[in-house]
């Protein structure tokens, strides 16, 4: 699944280093309102049927997103068909090598945020438990229809599978699973004990879910996440 999340992120990019296909975006991004692919062809200084070539790979790499609709405004009989226009898709694509992950990190420190101003709930403590959270949901998600107690080496391939997703790599030497990326690395390198913790409860929510047996800890280091799994 990380891989297919990679090479779709990749792909969308990639879309772009054509130079009429990103002028293609540029423009339409920039219009108020969506743009039919003559207007655009025009826009940009391109023949019609380039345009909607380099238009419709836009929307098959989920850049740009069509809809149909009478520009005339007139119904009925002899109102002519509706018109396909297109607009900027409204997801993101960002592709980081190695992955960061700092939307996650930022949907994780609001939800503390909101916590604490709800609650008083100390900002660490709230960031912990935002972050266990998440880890849960990721090892309930690996778990998913599996009832029997399964070896420790499946759990914990599991487990791999589970922190993939999120950009960690893990890697596993000697039963141990080292992480060797942060996603979070320049928050992580700022505020080193803060993002330290979130990243040890969030590996341990998602472990525990998983198998008992797995036992994350801290152990710092320059080059990768600062947790592993014993």
């Amino acid at each position: 699944m990380a891989e297919k999340h990679f090479a779709d992120q990749v792909a969308g990019v990639a879309a772009m280093a054509e130079p009429v296909r990103r002028d293609l975006y540029l423009y339409v991004a920039g219009q108020p309102e969506p743009v039919g692919g003559d207007q655009a062809a025009e826009g940009v200084g391109v023949a019609r049927h380039t345009a909607k070539f380099h238009l419709d790979r836009l929307v098959e790499e989920g850049l740009l997103v069509t809809e149909f609709r009478r520009l005339t405004g007139r119904k009925g009989p002899g109102a002519g068909r509706p018109a396909k226009l297109y607009r900027r898709a409204p997801g993101e694509v960002v592709v980081s090598l190695p992955e960061r992950r700092y939307d996650l990190a930022g949907r994780l420190l609001a939800a503390a945020i909101e916590e604490t101003a709800a609650q008083g709930t100390p900002v660490r403590e709230a960031l912990d438990r935002a972050a266990a959270s998440f880890g849960a949901s990721l090892g309930e998600q690996a778990r998913a229809g599996r009832t029997a107690r399964r070896p420790v080496d499946a759990t914990r391939a599991d487990l791999c599978g589970a922190l993939a997703t999120c950009g960690y790599e893990p890697r596993v030497d000697d039963d141990v699973v080292t992480l060797r990326n942060c996603p979070f690395d320049a928050l992580a390198r700022d505020h080193t004990d803060l993002v330290c913790g979130m990243n040890l409860a969030l590996v341990t929510a998602a472990a525990d879910r998983l198998d008992e047996r797995l036992a994350p800890r801290l152990d710092p280091h320059p080059e990768r996440c600062c947790v592993v799994v014993g």
